[in-house]
């Protein structure tokens, strides 16, 4: 026999007009209260949605407000056609109170209006995030997390994934983003560390024989919060292939991404579609100035570095010149304006050119260009009557990054920038070292566990600055959205690679000895990457704080304001695992 639930017999999403004349039993919270006098009116909210309550039968009022939990009997009943609320499924009809039972008491003022909790400062939303999380938009972007994640998944084993839990308790790792430690109650002065990645544990997967694997995998990183980045922890769609190339990695990533966003994505936003563009890492930088480009604004730079040494212009001499061209109409208050924003990036001016209809030239510097060299600057540029040309000279890095945040300001003022459109690309082939700037010495770009293009022979015959690595990113709309690379399966590679780096082999024994080990047993070729999940899903919801779409995050100070951590612990929990907290 089947048990009835005596707090309700259905939710408000499963209420209809099919019901009406039925006595059922609904639960939730009072959202809002409406008292004319004789008749009351109680806006009831499940997390499913919205129903009215009528109170006509004195003393069901009492001891209500808003936020308390109950449980109502009653007849569901039409509501009377002027009456209707279009804005809400049940819209058509109403619950008649008999019965009101309290279930869950408000004891004190609440600290925000739970509708309008969005407009309330973050670190009181974060302290109270229980509450904020009864408002409806913030509440769907919790489940939307949760439907999202599902697809995902299902996505992944179709596509013959095994989902495989890696530990979340393991060594410290001397590269990357720095770990959180915890210390060993059983082990006098050791530590396990929190997993910045997956990634040695994901490797061995591979060498042990476990072809494709996958986890919607947690990651902790002690870094400080950005808008896209949330301190402490966030989580990826960690996936790794055995025998697989680039290429194939790229394969999966596109299909399960476009399939994602196809699915989730708001009505009308348009997806790239598969295969994506692929850039390499010194084109996204020429191109776009940035490695993560935005693909939705049109605008490309322009090199015209070995144009300008052959012209007068000394502030352009023996300097790295970027261009844009753009073909719209710009007021003198525009120019005014595009100067501040340069001037504020920290650029000394703005150079430009203006094409006229008999294309001419005017602007600030066309004095210093050669007559016989304008028409070839014509032909680099592409230039047409309309159109303006901008100049940025300096430093290859500082000219690469003022180009690239002048076509950002270009693309959204001049409204170039695609709305409603989720553009993807790939950017590879990024240089596997770089030199520390405080150091100099040389150290790993991105991921150290990469396989360097050309293998052993490159690292032993050409300047470590000039290997490049297979390595991949993702981006879309200017959001790096997953790193990846074909991994380094071989010992001597990997000996010879962190030696370049300042890791000896003593270093690899110690800190990396599993896959060091592993490697001498015949590892297969191995691929992945792994998408971030909290920046998919704020790409999606169109949100522009990554903390919008986790159920409980931290502050951006990195604070759980709700349960007060980081906090305090007692001496003898110190003892425990042998910490002295020194002043």
């Amino acid at each position: 026999m089947e048990m009835k639930n005596c707090y309700r017999d259905i939710t408000v999403k499963e209420m209809n007009e099919q019901h009406i004349g039925t006595t059922l039993r609904v639960a939730g919270w009072v959202e809002n209260i409406r008292d004319h006098g004789g008749v009351s009116f109680v806006d009831l909210r499940d997390m499913y949605g919205v129903l009215q309550v009528v109170l006509r039968r004195e003393g069901l009022l009492r001891g209500l407000t808003r936020e308390t939990c109950i449980s109502v009997l009653g007849m569901v009943e039409k509501r009377d056609e002027d009456t209707y609320n279009p804005r809400i499924p049940t819209g058509t009809i109403e619950l008649d109170a008999r019965e009101i039972r309290i279930l869950g008491k408000v004891y004190q003022q609440l600290p925000f209006e739970i509708m309008t909790s969005k407009e309330t400062r973050e670190e009181l939303r974060l302290k109270y995030r229980y509450l904020d999380l009864r408002n409806a938009k913030v509440r769907d972007n919790i489940l939307f997390r949760a439907r999202v994640i599902d697809f995902l998944r299902r996505k992944m084993t179709e596509l013959g994934f095994v989902e495989i839990q890696t530990p979340i308790l393991c060594a410290s790792s001397p590269e990357g983003a720095r770990d959180y430690i915890v210390p060993s109650r059983r082990y006098k002065g050791k530590f396990y560390a929190l997993p910045q990645a997956p990634q040695q544990y994901k490797q061995l997967l591979m060498a042990s024989g476990i072809d494709r694997y996958f986890q919607v995998a947690p990651c902790f990183r002690d870094e400080d919060a950005r808008a896209d980045r949330s301190p402490g922890e966030f989580y990826q769609l960690d996936f790794e292939m055995s025998f697989a190339t680039q290429e194939d990695v790229f394969r999966v990533g596109e299909e399960v991404l476009s399939a994602a966003f196809e699915e989730f994505a708001p009505r009308g936003a348009e997806v790239t579609k598969a295969p994506w563009p692929v850039f390499s890492y010194r084109q996204a930088m020429l191109e776009f100035g940035t490695d993560k480009p935005d693909l939705r604004n049109p605008l490309r730079i322009l090199d015209l570095t070995a144009f300008f040494q052959k012209c007068s212009f000394k502030p352009f001499q023996g300097r790295t010149v970027r261009a844009l061209k753009v073909h719209a109409e710009m007021s003198k208050g525009f120019h005014e304006k595009l100067l501040a924003f340069a001037m504020g990036l920290g650029m000394g001016g703005l150079g430009y050119l203006e094409v006229t209809e008999d294309l001419s030239c005017k602007g600030p510097i066309d004095k210093f260009i050669p007559e016989e060299l304008k028409e070839e600057l014509h032909r680099l540029a592409g230039l047409e009557p309309g159109d303006t040309i901008f100049f940025v000279a300096d430093k290859e890095d500082k000219a690469c990054y003022y180009a690239g945040k002048l076509r950002d300001e270009l693309g959204d003022k001049l409204g170039l920038t695609e709305k409603n459109a989720f553009r993807f690309c790939y950017v590879n082939d990024f240089p596997m070292y770089e030199r520390d700037p405080e150091t100099k010495q040389l150290c790993f770009t991105h991921n150290p566990f990469s396989m360097p293009q050309g293998g052993l022979e490159a690292l032993e015959t050409k300047d470590p600055l000039e290997v490049l690595a297979f390595q991949y990113d993702i981006v879309c709309n200017g959001v790096e959205l997953s790193s990846g690379a074909v991994r380094n399966h071989d010992r001597e590679i990997m000996t010879k690679a962190f030696a370049l780096a300042g890791y000896d082999e003593d270093v690899l024994r110690t800190k990396f000895g599993a896959l060091y080990q592993a490697f001498q047993f015949g590892a297969p070729p191995h691929a992945g990457m792994a998408p971030g999940i909290d920046r998919m899903l704020m790409l999606l919801k169109g949100e522009d704080n990554i903390r919008e779409v986790i159920a409980f995050p931290m502050s951006g100070s990195a604070q759980d304001l709700m349960c007060d951590a980081p906090g305090e612990v007692t001496e003898q929990q110190l003892r425990e695992v042998h910490i002295r907290v020194r002043d």
